[in-house]
């Protein structure tokens, strides 16, 4: 009978391998399924998934026939687990959330199912499958858990590991907006954001670790409002002043926004806040108002224009960046041709732009499907031809510029330059030595080698 898979005087110690499915928000849940291993059962991460004690797939729904994705990939860990009868296999993520115990019924052989609000209880999910791997897969109680319990989770993760110079801090959950087209409301819950201090705590452990940038994460994180100790409320915009006052934090980010919650306090706070870098990520997902009504967006494209002018004219330099969902229900050539048309006037630094397709449960999936998929692929094509352009011409427009960077580790295959990132995303190499890792540099552009990577020179030490 296996163990409960505590480490004992002398064991080696056991071995997670994760895989992570979607958006920034599920590397953050990754990176804590290591962390709660690590602490309550000494478990190292591995990139080896032939080593591993543990496979856990956190995995994501937003995109088309996530869940065959989901048990084509857990088809493949059977054969693993054929070989090995000890090998624990849990999945959790936005997947699991859906589907529950549906996945146990399809993959008998996956030993726990997890939600994202429940990814804190891992060690006690783990320690129930151990119990049971000697059973058949007929004769195993389902070890389950994608409840929504309030925002605990935090409560419950161990101090934040760092690896590198940067960090992501959740700073909420979920999401009230119920866009037509979103499945996060129905498989993280609706907006729950983490009180004042836990978030200030964390930025604190990760800056005394070494992090210099930061970078808040929430589904909506724009309408963050986090409880003080005196039990009022925090604002985003309160919170980024915050953020900008810890000591050895030079760089603050955030991702994702929604332009309702973008109000005038947060875009004030460019103003003041200097450590707030020159690069936004405002998901505007269309430029026709039609479809913007139709996705339940609730609100036009005058009000994203306004928005963007109004912090343009604080940050001339500003880089923009945002998501768009091209061939929606009901989408005509005029529509698509406004989004074309935002494209080419808010000259977007880059985008993440994808064809629709359905995400089951969403109210957007009983519409009728109108756009064929040719008419999808090529408005898509046309649509990102147009970001590319504009991405390669602000590339190149850095050529001749000095560029602020973060040293964050040696370049690959470039022996003797270091790598690292501009306020405005790109990758950018130099020649360079070990003592500049984590320290921000000033760097004279000589070459774009890429559209989103330069090369430059060593102009200056910040710090």
């Amino acid at each position: 009978m296996a163990d409960s898979g505590q480490i004992k005087p002398g064991d080696a110690p056991k071995k997670v391998y994760i895989v992570t499915q979607g958006c920034q928000m599920n590397e953050y849940d990754s990176k804590k399924m290591g962390d709660v291993l690590g602490d309550s059962h000494g478990m190292l991460v591995t990139n080896d998934i032939n080593e591993a004690d543990v496979l856990i797939m956190n995995t994501c729904s937003i995109r088309e026939k996530a869940q065959e994705k989901v048990f084509s990939e857990l088809g493949r860990w059977r054969k693993l687990k054929l070989k090995n009868p000890d090998l624990i296999i849990g999945v959790g993520g936005c997947v699991a959330s859906q589907e529950g115990d549906n996945i146990q019924k399809r993959a008998p052989f996956v030993d726990m199912v997890f939600g994202p609000q429940t990814l804190h209880r891992l060690p006690e999910l783990y320690n129930k499958s151990t119990k049971q791997v000697d059973e058949v897969p007929r004769n195993r109680i389902g070890v389950v858990d994608v409840s929504f319990p309030s925002i605990e989770k935090f409560d419950f993760l161990p101090e934040p590991r760092v690896e590198g110079y940067k960090a992501f801090v959740s700073i909420m959950e979920g999401c009230s907006k119920y866009c037509s087209f979103c499945v996060v409301p129905y498989t993280r819950g609706e907006e729950l954001s983490r009180p004042l201090d836990d978030v200030l705590a964390e930025i604190d452990s990760l800056a005394e670790q070494g992090v210099r940038e930061i970078n808040l994460l929430g589904q909506n994180v724009n309408g963050y409002r986090g409880e003080k100790d005196d039990g009022s409320i925090c604002r985003f915009s309160e919170l980024l002043h915050y953020v900008s006052h810890i000591d050895g934090i030079e760089r603050i980010r955030y991702t994702t926004s929604h332009p309702l919650e973008f109000t005038d306090d947060i875009i004030d706070a460019y103003k003041t806040l200097p450590k707030l870098v020159s690069h936004l990520h405002l998901p505007v997902q269309s430029g026709s108002n039609n479809v913007l009504a139709a996705m339940k967006r609730n609100h036009t494209i005058d009000v994203y224009i306004n928005q963007i002018s109004k912090l343009k004219a604080i940050r001339p330099d500003l880089h923009l960046s945002s998501d768009f969902i091209i061939g929606f229900p009901g989408e005509t050539d005029a529509d698509f041709n406004d989004t074309l048309q935002l494209a080419k006037d808010l000259d977007f630094d880059h985008s993440y732009s994808f064809i629709y397709s359905k995400r089951p449960g969403t109210p957007a999936s009983d519409l009728p499907d109108d756009v064929s998929l040719d008419t999808k692929k090529a408005r898509l094509a046309a649509f990102q031809e147009v970001i590319k352009d504009s991405t390669f011409a602000k590339t190149y427009a850095m050529v001749g510029q000095t560029v602020r960077v973060l040293v964050e580790e040696h370049a690959n295959r470039r022996e003797g330059y270091l790598h690292g990132t501009a306020d405005n995303t790109r990758s950018v190499i130099f020649k360079g030595g070990d003592e500049l890792l984590g320290k921000f540099v000033n760097i004279h552009v000589t070459r774009a080698i890429s559209m989103h990577l330069v090369e430059g020179e060593l102009v200056e030490i910040l710090d």
